[in-house]
């Protein structure tokens, strides 16, 4: 027998089997994520640029195209119509939000009390307006609001009654407000039953084992554990408000006069981009809008968390 003689594997031992090759993971994540980041790149990240390229130019019909850097923007912190927009969302923020939180909360905890298939038919009720596009519940509320054939007046007719006109300039922001109230409140409602929903039952039993009352369960535990919900949707309501656009554009042309091209930023922003043709003045309009929203909710988010931490 010689030294390279080759022993035999005794009985049910396993052979060493061939290591397999590793997929490249890295290659793989890319490949999944290449679809979504071509198009987050072409239709967001490229539009985004072209238009703060623009809006460091000015373009006029004698001297054509020239660089003025940030002068667009001073000039659109000066504008009166401009800075009458941004007042405008800012007092609509501010009655809105709380408006919209109060309404979405308390259906959000009905619903969450109420366990029938009622309460299931109704929270696809108060949902269903956020799954309506913009323009056609726009155009379905100024059907509403008509003072002419709408049902609005109808009903207030046969009471031998003139029924308010919510398109008008003295009542519009009123009626604004009901539009966007119940656009949204089915949409945060949503977000606020699955945070209660959420909630261990034990603490509701423990708290009624204690004696407290319905109203004292609410109050004392699921308000407060779903308090970071409740500031996720107030950010949401904040951004959109300040970006106030769909319901006025679309009501405008209803609205006799009360809604003007620039009763909005955005507003101000599209008219003068489409209709005067200025691209320079418009994209430099929607930077500072932008601006204006992120400090808006850095604030926001600075003061809550500063408020946080000194309650903790």
């Amino acid at each position: 027998m010689t030294a390279t003689q080759i022993t035999a594997a005794p009985p049910g031992a396993r052979r060493p089997s061939r290591p397999r090759p590793r997929p490249r993971r890295g290659l793989m994540g890319w490949a999944f994520i290449a679809p979504f980041a071509v198009v987050f790149l072409a239709f967001l990240v490229a539009p985004l640029l072209f238009a703060l390229y623009l809006s460091l130019f000015q373009t006029q019909l004698i001297g054509g195209t020239r660089f003025v850097l940030f002068a667009n923007y001073l000039k659109a912190f000066s504008d009166p119509s401009f800075l009458d927009g941004i007042w405008f969302v800012l007092r609509f923020s501010l009655v809105l939000i709380p408006l919209q939180m109060a309404v979405s909360l308390s259906i959000a905890l009905i619903l969450d009390v109420v366990t029938t298939a009622f309460a299931r038919f109704a929270r696809l009720m108060v949902f269903l307006p956020y799954a309506i596009p913009a323009v056609i519940g726009a155009l379905m509320w100024g059907f509403l609001y008509s003072k002419s054939f709408g049902p609005l007046a109808e009903i207030f007719g046969a009471f031998g009654l003139v029924a308010p006109d919510l398109l008008s300039r003295d009542l519009v922001f009123f009626g604004l407000l009901n539009i966007v109230t119940w656009q949204w409140a089915g949409y945060y409602m949503i977000i606020l039953f699955a945070a209660l929903q959420g909630i261990d039952p034990t603490l509701y039993e423990a708290a009624r084992i204690d004696g407290a009352n319905q109203w004292q369960i609410v109050w004392r535990i699921k308000i407060p554990l779903i308090a970071p919900a409740l500031v996720l949707i107030l950010v949401f309501a904040l951004i959109g408000t300040l970006q106030f656009f769909n319901e006025p554009q679309i009501l405008r042309y209803l609205a006799a006069g009360a809604i003007s091209t620039d009763f909005t930023p955005n507003m101000y922003a599209y008219q003068q981009a489409f209709a005067l043709a200025n691209y320079n003045y418009g994209s430099a309009i929607s930077f500072a809008l932008g601006a204006v929203v992120f400090v808006c909710v850095y604030l926001f988010m600075f003061i809550t968390r500063k408020r946080g931490s000194f309650l903790s």
